[in-house]
C-alpha cells in the first residue's frame, strides 16, 4: 500500500483525483469557509493593472477631447475588458466591480460637468480603507493578520522557506499551495477544513506585533493618497490628479505587496518551525 509523498518541498498541487478522499491523520473534520473560493476570486497583478486601464483612458481622452471623450473612452475600456473576461471564461466578479466602480465615476463626473469628479469615488474610498485599518490596530485585530490568516494561515507554512527563493518562484509556490483544494467527502460533499492551530495568532505578540505594523503601513499609503489627490482635487489640476493617481497606484500598491509577501513569509517560518527541545 502506497501513499503520495507529503512535504517533498515541491510547489505543485495534487490533483483532486490523485488523492485520497479522507484524512487519514485526522479522519473526517468540519466544514469552514472555503477560502480557496475567495482566491479564484482575487485578480492577481492582472486584476490591479485592469483596473487601472479605465483611468489611464479617461486621462487621455480628457486631456486630448474633453470631459465627455473621457468618459465614453473610460466606459468603453471597462466594457471591453469586461467582455474580454467573458469571451475567455474567466471570472467576471472583479471585472464587474471595475465596470460598476467606472459607472459610477463617470456619473459624478458627468452630473457636476467636472472632469476632477471622476476621482470623487477614490477619494472617498481610499480615506474609508485608510481608516478602518488604521482603527483595527487600537482593537488588536490588525485588518492585514485577518485577511493574511484566512487566505494563508500561518501555521499552515504555505509560504515557509529556510532558502528564500526569488520572489516570482515564491509567489508561485504560495499560489499552488493556496488553490490547493482537497477532495471532498464522498458521503456529504463537503471539502475538510483547514487543520486548526495550536495557537491562535493573536495570542502570539510577534505576529500581532508584526502584523500591526503591516496594517499601518497600508493604512498610511491610502490616506496619503487622499492628502495628496485632495490638495490637487481643491486646485482643479485635473492631469496633475490623475497622474498621482496612477503613480500612487499600481506602482506603490506593487511595492506594499512585495514587502507584506517578505514578511508574512517570515512569519509563516515562526509558526510553520517551532523550537525543537534538545535539537
Amino acid at each position: 500500500m502506497t501513499a503520495a509523498p507529503e512535504g517533498d518541498g515541491r510547489p505543485g498541487p495534487a490533483r483532486p483525483e490523485e488523492q485520497h478522499p479522507e484524512d487519514a491523520a485526522t479522519g473526517p473534520r468540519s466544514v469552514a469557509f472555503d477560502r480557496h473560493l475567495v482566491l479564484d476570486q482575487l485578480g492577481g497583478w492582472r486584476g490591479m493593472l485592469d483596473a487601472t486601464l479605465p483611468t489611464v483612458a479617461f486621462i487621455v481622452a480628457n486631456s486630448l477631447a474633453g470631459l465627455r471623450a473621457g468618459i465614453w473612452a473610460a466606459l468603453g475600456v471597462a466594457v471591453l475588458l469586461f467582455g474580454l473576461r467573458l469571451v475567455r471564461r474567466e471570472s467576471v466578479q472583479q471585472a464587474f466591480s471595475g465596470l460598476f466602480g467606472v459607472a459610477i465615476a463617470v456619473a459624478i463626473a458627468a452630473a457636476s460637468g467636472q472632469a476632477r469628479d471622476f476621482f470623487v469615488p477614490g477619494l472617498i474610498r481610499n480615506a474609508a480603507l485608510g481608516v478602518v485599518l488604521i482603527g483595527s490596530i487600537a482593537f488588536r485585530w490588525p485588518l492585514v493578520g485577518v485577511v493574511a490568516e484566512f487566505l494563508a494561515p500561518s501555521h499552515l507554512g504555505a509560504m515557509a522557506s529556510h532558502t528564500v527563493p526569488g520572489l516570482r518562484r515564491r509567489i508561485h509556490r504560495v499560489n499552488a499551495t493556496l488553490h490547493h483544494r482537497p477532495p471532498p467527502d464522498p458521503a456529504t460533499g463537503a471539502r475538510p477544513a483547514d487543520p486548526a492551530p495550536e495557537r491562535h495568532w493573536r495570542e502570539d505578540p510577534r505576529m500581532v506585533r508584526a502584523y500591526s505594523w503591516l496594517t499601518l503601513m497600508w493604512g498610511v499609503v491610502f490616506l496619503v493618497r487622499v492628502a495628496v489627490q485632495w490638495v490637487l482635487y481643491r486646485a482643479d489640476e485635473v492631469e496633475l490628479l490623475g497622474t498621482a493617481s496612477l503613480l500612487l497606484g499600481l506602482p506603490v500598491t506593487a511595492v506594499e505587496v512585495v514587502v507584506t509577501l517578505w514578511v508574512v513569509s517570515r512569519l509563516h517560518r515562526h509558526r510553520a518551525d517551532p523550537p525543537q527541545p534538545g535539537a
